[in-house]
């Protein structure tokens, strides 16, 4: 039954995380809270479970003409150093200290994109301007 509850929230993230709305940050709170995963072990799965649901979208958008390249460029390129850097960090903190970080993190995040007065499409598509 355990199986089935994983395989089930893992697509449900992916269809979340295909929207853009994301999925990825919830699954890796189901991981380290429901499914009772070590924290490091939940970031390094949700590091792999983000490739194929990044790619994924990242195609479905080129194909609606959704996607901005220089805008794209000027994001993807710092993103993955910084991806690189930070997983290497999260490796020697503590993940007490990670579980906090995050979740912080999350509550800032919530807070500003529900009080932002410049965020008229949330949940929807971002055309390049």
């Amino acid at each position: 039954m355990r199986f089935t509850i994983d395989i089930f929230a893992g697509a449900i993230c992916g269809i979340l995380s295909g929207f853009g709305l994301g999925g990825g940050s919830i699954l890796l709170v189901y991981m380290s809270h429901i499914a009772s995963l070590d924290q490091t072990q939940a970031q390094g799965i949700n590091l792999i479970y983000f490739i194929p649901t990044a790619a994924a979208s990242l195609i479905f958008h080129i194909r609606n003409k959704l996607v901005d390249f220089s805008t794209f460029l000027w994001g993807a390129i710092p993103g993955i150093i910084l991806s690189i850097v930070s997983s290497m960090a999260a490796t020697s903190i503590d993940p007490k200290i990670l579980r906090k970080f995050f979740g912080i993190f999350l509550v800032i995040t919530g807070v500003k994109i529900l009080f932002s007065k410049n965020s008229p499409n949330i949940g929807g598509p971002c055309k390049p301007s």
